[in-house]
């Protein structure tokens, strides 16, 4: 499946425990159609130790929230929006909705 939001874009949060947050999208999940945002959704995750020497313990760890609950924030207006695309000469272009800048 094709998605709007791609890896390194920074994105607010629209719903959920972690509305109103922002971070950098860390992974795509096309198949899912999720996307891993730094600092958002982190749980707790038991590790047991699997190697001689090493610890084991509790960690956080980032989890998955759907593409739809985040928009991406455009680096010009500082808003977040929606994704639309331009086509310029042979290249899709992706651009904000709300100032019409090129997202990177």
């Amino acid at each position: 499946m094709k998605m709007k939001i791609k890896k390194g874009d920074n994105v607010k949060v629209l719903s959920g425990n972690d509305k109103g947050k922002t971070g950098e999208v860390l992974e795509v999940i096309p198949k899912t159609e999720k996307v891993i945002v730094k600092g958002v959704n982190v749980r707790k995750k038991h590790v047991k130790p699997r190697k001689q020497g090493e610890e084991g313990g509790i960690i956080p760890v980032e989890c998955s929230i759907h593409s739809s609950k985040v928009n991406v924030i455009c680096p010009k207006c500082n808003k977040p929006t929606r994704v639309g695309y331009l086509i310029e000469g042979d290249k899709k272009v992706r651009v904000c909705k709300k100032c019409g800048n090129k997202l990177k």
